[in-house]
């Protein structure tokens, strides 16, 4: 993640702003024995209805999800999920910009609808309608989501697709040499106070698609604990000018993600 005095995500969840991520799983008790390791989540089952479903709790408050895989052929992933006021319209809308409905609007008991989809350019999210849920807790803070980043190799067919979908605004980082782009939603006068996340080309240590960031107090304490939990590490950690120290993960089950210690505001 590069970028120029952007805002991080935050829990005033906007129409296109991130407000939901969970985790895929072939295997969650080994999920949640990693990340409870490694960011020190606890694990807290949505009920005997929810098929496995369950959340991830830190100090109480929720930061994220897991459950099993539901499509045939999946692999192990962390899809994000952005706020949409009316999951159908939305749908109506990433079909006629050309993206794939994977999974059509559906309600979760009385916590929201839910949509998931496909972009043009292969990346995999998804769409949350709060009801009684109206997303994460808390974020930002250690051990916490904090940012979302898109890689893929159409960087402009992608922004078209999301601009279509979401009315995002978008800027370059403003950083020599590097191509990326940073997203915001369309509400508020400035879209530094509306971070949504990055659109970055392709790299090919990691997967076409979203990748989340959750933050940490030490970046390569965060390496060596995932090595010793039975993770890896896809890109070491590193420093980013004006943004923080970075590093590139896969849980054991390969689920991508990454972590930041960010610098301090200015």
């Amino acid at each position: 993640m590069e970028a120029k005095d952007a805002a991080m995500v935050s829990t005033d969840f906007t129409p296109g702003s991130p407000n939901w991520i969970d985790l895929g799983s072939p295997d969650i008790p080994a999920s949640t024995a990693f990340y409870g390791g490694l960011l020190g989540w606890e694990f807290v089952s949505a009920g005997p209805e929810a098929g496995g479903y369950g959340f991830f709790r830190l100090g109480g408050k929720t930061v994220g999800a897991i459950g099993p895989l539901s499509e045939e052929g999946a692999v192990p992933a962390w899809t994000i999920y952005f706020h949409t006021p009316d999951a159908d319209a939305t749908t109506k809308v990433v079909e006629q910009a050309g993206g794939t409905v994977r999974v059509p609007p559906m309600d979760v008991f009385d916590a929201g609808r839910l949509a998931q989809f496909t972009d043009p350019t292969g990346g995999d999210f998804a769409v949350w309608q709060p009801g009684t849920t109206e997303g994460l807790e808390v974020v930002g803070s250690p051990g916490a989501f904090i940012w979302s980043e898109l890689h893929t190799g159409d960087v402009p067919r992608a922004l078209a697709f999301y601009r279509a979908v979401f009315a995002w605004r978008s800027e370059d980082s403003g950083l020599p040499g590097i191509e990326y782009t940073i997203v915001s939603t369309a509400e508020g006068d400035d879209p530094q106070a509306a971070g949504v996340g990055g659109i970055a080309p392709p790299h090919e240590k990691l997967r076409t698609g979203w990748l989340p960031y959750f933050t940490v107090e030490d970046t390569d304490a965060a390496a060596a604990l995932t090595h010793a939990l039975g993770g890896t590490v896809l890109l070491p950690p590193g420093d980013v000018p004006q943004v923080g120290r970075i590093a590139v993960f896969a849980d054991p089950s390969g689920a991508e993600f990454a972590v930041i210690k960010p610098e301090p505001p200015q």
